[in-house]
């Protein structure tokens, strides 16, 4: 019987020698090869939540943090929807909701942050640098995510849901070193030259 939607993973054991010969299952009990297009994007997913870990674990404004505490929570979703084929019901999910949550995140975090006239360089704080570290890790989640979905049926909100996270991320990345009274980093035309 599958385990209801907000019932806690128990794990008794972390290693149980089945990926050996280069298989693990997915979230349906399916065994697939370790190189299958959903295991890199919800690995890469697992990556993701690490690099924010990482941010979180470091001096990050007060105002990110719930923000990103709560996506953490969410990629753990994004990676259970990733493991489970599309065609299984009742199991974890990307809602819109959740898209929508990220897109009223932008909105406000965007609305005190001052108009871009250049391209933003990853760094300033170290809040920041991370964010944008995380921010290009979630592109790669959603080019991963994309490239499975030409072979498998995924669910249809996992590459939306990373896309809106990637801006959420540049807009947080923004406003990290906005809330610090850190410089952004800008790029400028010609700066290598000379």
């Amino acid at each position: 019987m599958p385990r209801a939607r907000d019932e806690p993973v128990r794990l008794t054991r972390i290693y149980t020698r089945g990926g050996d010969a280069g298989e693990t299952s997915l979230g349906d009990g399916s065994r697939v090869s370790k190189l299958d297009g959903r295991i890199e994007a919800f690995g890469t997913v697992d990556e993701l939540n690490a690099a924010i870990g990482i941010v979180l674990a470091g001096a990050v404004p007060g105002e990110l943090r719930p923000v990103l505490e709560r996506v953490q929570n969410e990629l753990f979703d994004v990676g259970a929807d990733l493991s489970v084929p599309a065609h299984v019901e009742g199991r974890l999910r990307v809602e819109q909701s959740m898209v929508d949550r990220l897109e009223e995140d932008c909105d406000r975090f965007n609305a005190g942050l001052p108009e871009l006239k250049s391209f933003v360089l990853p760094g300033g704080t170290t809040a920041a640098a991370g964010i944008h570290l995380a921010r290009t890790i979630c592109r790669r989640a959603e080019r991963e995510t994309l490239r499975a979905a030409t072979v498998t049926e995924l669910g249809p909100l996992v590459a939306v849901y990373l896309n809106r996270l990637s801006d959420l991320l540049f807009i947080l990345a923004r406003s990290a070193n906005a809330l610090a009274h850190h410089d952004e980093p800008l790029w400028k035309p010609g700066a290598t030259r000379g």
